[in-house]
Formats: C-alpha cells, sequence, structure tokens
C-alpha cells in the first residue's frame, strides 16, 4: 500500500478490510511495492504503481460525476490500462462493462445503453465503432481514450495523470455486469443485486481456489484470452492480482509466443481454451522442445468442451496438470482434477448433489447415461439475471426457479459424473436420430491433416439434415478426392455410421467464439440460404 494508506478512519488496512473494499492491490502494494503486477506489451509494472494508477483514475471518474452504484464501460485490448480500470471501479462502488471490441457499431451502442454507462474508457484502435456508438449518449459524463485519441474523448493519460496518487480514503467495493450473447439475439447482461457472487456454486469455486493456491511474490499466470470475456477476467487477471501473483497478458494468441512467455518469467499457472491446446500440439517436436516449461504447475480451462484426445495429449506432453470447470457467466456446475479425469476421461467432474440436474425433452429427470438438458442450481441468494430482459431472465431459468440451463445438453453415469454432449443449438437431427457434432470434431481432430473442424448439419429433403464436415487442414496438406475419402474412412473407424459426415468441405479458416467454440451458425448459413427452413 502507498504511504498513508488506510482504511477510512486513516488506520491502516488489514486484509478483511481489504477484500470488502476492493482494495486488496493496495495491500499487496504495502507488502510488495516492487514485485512484478502486470506484464504488458509496454512493460513491467509493480504493484505499487498499478494500484497508484487505480486511485488516479477513481478519482478522475469521481471528479466528472460518476457515482457509486453507475456502469463503466470499458473497450479495451488486453493492456495495463484495462487493469487499471478494473481497480479503480472495484474499490469506487461501480459497476465494471467490459465490451468485446469485435463487436459491430449498433452491438457496442446496444451495451453502452443497456448497460446505462456514465463513463466510457476505449482504445483509440477501436475508434471507428467505439467513437460513433458513444458519441450520441448524453447520459455519458466521462469519456477516456487510451493510446491515442478519439472524437468527443479525454486522452487517459492526461486525466489520469492530473490525480492525486495516494489511496482513496473512502474505498467501496464495485462489482461487474458482463455481456453473453449466444448465436442468436441481442447481447445479455448478466446482472446480480448487490452483494451477489459472480461465483455461483461456493464449493466449485472453493476447489479451483485450492488448486490455484497462489503465491504472493512468487507466482505467474500467464493471460491468453481477452479479458472482456468472464473467464480470462476472472481466473487471469482478478484472481492472481488479488494473490500478489505476476499477471503476464498476451494481446492475441501465438503459439510458440506462449512458450517463450511461459520459460521467460517463470509461469506457473494458465488459463487457456482447448483449441489453445490443439494448436501447441500441432507445433513441430523441435519447437515445442526447445522451451523450458517446469515451471508450470496448472493449467485451467472450460468455456468450450475439450476432446478427449486433446486433453489427454497435452497431459502426456506437460503432465498431469490440467485441470477442468463446467461453468460460464451466469455461474459454476462442477470442476474435475487430472487425476479423475483419467479415470473417466471426458467428464467435467462430480458435482455436489443436487447442483445439476438433467431433464428429457419433456422436462422429466433423464436416466443415468441418458442425454438431456442441463440444468444447474441457482443460489439461494442473488441469482443473476438478465438485465432489463424479464423474458430472457424467464427462459433461462426452470419452472420452479431453482435450476437455471445455460443451453447444454449432457448426462450423469451411474456415479454421479456429468458428461457434456454439445450445445442443443448445435445439434444435428438426422432421420429423426440426435447427432452431436462435438464428437465427431473430436474424432476428425485425431487425424493428422486437420488443424481445425466444424461439423454441421445441411439440408436433405429425405433425412431433413445430413452431416457434413467444413474441415482447415494443416499448412502441409492440401485438399484432394483422396484426402475426403482418407477422412471420412478415419470416422467410420472411430464412430457409427449414422454419426460420419457423408462430405467434407475445406476452408481456410473457420468463426470461432473468443471462448474457443466453433461459431456454427455462421458455417452453417450458407447450406442453409433460400431454404424455408433455417436452424
Amino acid at each position: 500500500m502507498t504511504q498513508g494508506a488506510g482504511d477510512s478512519t486513516g488506520e491502516p488496512m488489514d486484509a478483511l478490510t481489504a477484500v470488502r473494499s476492493g482494495m486488496l492491490l493496495a495491500l499487496h502494494a504495502r507488502q510488495q511495492p516492487d514485485a512484478p503486477a502486470l506484464t504488458a506489451e509496454d512493460g513491467t509494472h509493480t504493484f505499487a504503481q498499478l494500484n497508484a494508477r487505480a486511485n488516479q483514475l477513481a478519482r478522475a471518474l469521481r471528479s466528472r460525476g460518476v457515482k457509486s452504484g453507475e456502469a463503466v464501460a470499458l473497450i479495451c485490448a488486453n493492456r495495463r490500462e484495462f487493469a487499471e480500470t478494473q481497480a479503480a471501479v472495484q474499490r469506487s462502488g461501480l459497476r465494471l462493462t467490459p465490451i468485446n471490441w469485435h463487436l459491430q457499431q449498433h452491438e457496442i451502442q446496444y451495451i453502452l445503453e443497456n448497460c446505462e454507462a456514465r463513463a466510457v474508457i476505449a482504445d483509440a484502435r477501436f475508434e471507428a465503432s467505439v467513437g460513433p456508438a458513444a458519441s450520441g449518449l448524453d447520459a455519458v459524463r466521462a469519456r477516456f481514450a487510451i493510446g491515442g485519441a478519439i472524437p468527443g474523448f479525454e486522452l487517459y493519460e492526461q486525466a489520469v495523470a492530473k490525480e492525486p496518487a495516494g489511496d482513496i480514503p473512502d474505498p467501496e467495493l464495485g462489482t461487474q455486469m458482463l455481456y453473453t450473447s449466444g448465436t442468436t439475439g441481442k447481447p445479455k447482461g448478466v446482472y446480480r443485486r448487490a452483494g451477489g457472487s459472480t461465483r455461483g456454486n461456493g464449493a466449485t469455486a472453493r476447489a479451483i481456489g485450492s488448486v490455484l493456491s497462489y503465491q504472493a511474490g512468487k507466482d505467474a499466470h500467464l493471460c491468453t484470452g481477452p479479458l472482456y470475456h468472464a473467464a480470462p477476467l476472472a481466473f487471469s487477471l482478478l484472481g492472481p492480482l488479488s494473490a500478489g501473483a505476476h499477471v503476464v497478458m498476451m494481446d492475441g494468441w501465438d503459439s510458440e509466443a506462449a512458450l517463450q512467455l511461459i520459460e521467460r518469467h517463470g509461469v506457473t499457472h494458465t488459463h487457456m481454451v482447448p483449441t489453445m491446446f490443439h494448436r501447441w500440439l500441432s507445433l513441430p517436436d523441435d519447437v515445442r522442445d526447445k522451451y523450458d516449461l517446469s515451471s508450470l504447475r496448472v493449467i485451467l480451462h472450460g468455456a468450450a468442451p475439450c476432446p478427449v484426445p486433446v486433453k489427454q495429449a497435452l497431459m502426456d506432453w506437460l503432465g498431469p496438470i490440467v485441470y477442468e470447470y463446467y461453468a460460464a457467466t451466469e455461474g459454476f456446475g462442477s470442476f474435475v482434477s487430472p487425476e479423475l479425469w483419467l479415470e473417466r476421461p471426458g467428464t467435467v467432474g462430480r458435482p455436489d448433489p443436487g447442483q445439476v440436474r438433467i431433464l428429457d425433452d419433456a422436462g422429466e429427470g433423464a436416466l443415468p447415461g441418458q442425454v438431456g438438458r442441463v440444468f444447474l442450481k441457482a443460489p439461494e441468494q442473488a441469482r443473476f439475471e438478465y438485465y432489463g430482459d424479464a423474458a430472457k431472465t424467464r427462459e433461462a431459468y426452470h419452472e420452479d426457479s431453482a435450476y437455471f440451463t445455460l443451453g447444454d445438453m449432457g448426462y450423469l453415469d451411474e456415479d454421479g459424473y456429468l458428461f457434456l454432449a454439445d450445445r442443443s443449438a448445435d445439434l444435428i437431427i438426422s432421420g429423426g436420430v440426435n447427432i452431436y457434432p462435438a464428437e465427431v470434431d473430436a474424432v476428425l481432430l485425431t487425424h493428422p491433416a486437420v488443424a481445425d473442424v466444424a461439423t454441421i448439419g445441411i439440408p436433405n429433403d429425405d433425412w431433413g439434415e445430413e452431416v457434413r464436415a467444413v474441415v482447415v487442414l494443416q499448412p502441409e496438406h492440401s485438399p484432394s478426392t483422396e484426402l475426403v475419402a482418407d477422412l471420412l474412412e478415419h470416422c467410420r473407424s472411430h464412430l457409427a455410421h449414422y454419426k460420419c459426415p457423408r462430405s467434407v468441405d475445406f476452408a481456410n479458416d473457420l468463426p470461432r467464439y473468443d471462448t474457443g467454440k466453433i461459431y456454427r451458425r455462421a458455417v452453417r448459413d450458407r447450406y442453409w440460404q433460400g431454404r424455408d427452413r433455417k436452424i
């Protein structure tokens, strides 16, 4: 903590007060002021430096009339200012909404209006969409531009530099409201009333915390994903910084660069998505063997299902250090250690009794091993709602409001272990039979020619849909009729024939969400053009 820091009484702040007021960063700034807190493209910043900047930004927002309980919208790449804004909001009683900078102007404007933003902090590299989106919002009292100019915005550096750097005397714990959007519809703000936890299932959160077990001033976390997304924000920024660990930011994924950063900074923890696993495993052996990865103790992943062969191959290479959770912005479901996963490959863990329910199409409880829709138990208090959208909130919850669904399909085995099949929206129904494309993807990814794949349902006048695979090839392979035949035979040797693609198309790349999930609707759309039925 910087000189003179304390709580509202002027006394030094203890750990409990720091947690309650969002000032854990300040606590670490006192205990280890010169320890690295954050490394980004502009260099490494200590806990004292990051804490001081958060205080300056908090004052800059206050001086422009942004009050406790109001929203700050942040459109920013993985850079130092993202962490500064998050820390400033957390200690100012404000509500942070990070916005996906890939969105179109009208989508960004919708979120700015829907979250009721009173401050907008934006990266100048996204000026083309952010500037027009924010320009007409009369309720916004503060507009700061990071790394360059945006018309109508103050320069972030100038606004921050004018303010005192000492800790604010009356810190108040802030919150956040992230937006999630499925394959259709407007983005939805996941909102909890004051005091509501974003963690959902406490037992699962405690299990993850026990595994992470950061050592302040010693451990380092590699942030591989965009911080506007819930998982990287929670696991790759909030978690490690709150524990006094060093966060090493990547501004975009690069397979070999990630290995370099792990070796250079002695990275102990990271959070990844399965596509990153596959890209690591696709590197030549001589590239993977160049780097010392012995510091790495924990790889955490969730967000998207991981094909069993990919996860197995990763642990064959790096050892049993891969931990998985099943969760979303709305809440937690389960968690599995590498040891348990190796005993039951493919499971996402054994939820606490009553935490997960599987319901069939009739809304009845499914039998063990029977695939149905997955419902998670809602917390007793501070349940999430979709901000300003009562209809979407009602759709997410089951009839008694005790459980909610993320739209996933899966089953519980005889011993209560949860296995995911796919998203209900991605289901292929061919001749009345359910086919889960993720299962086909997992098989095709084991073929040495395949770099990426999206299995989809395309129109078939007799069967309704038929299975087709859209494949991205590894650089050393080229499309050919012989390769198509080989890929189809590869599927037939590993899958029931009704699940296998009837044909294969090739593509240069595939659209994916930042969670790693394939955006299948975008892949399917061209096959359904001109059809009355749209899946």
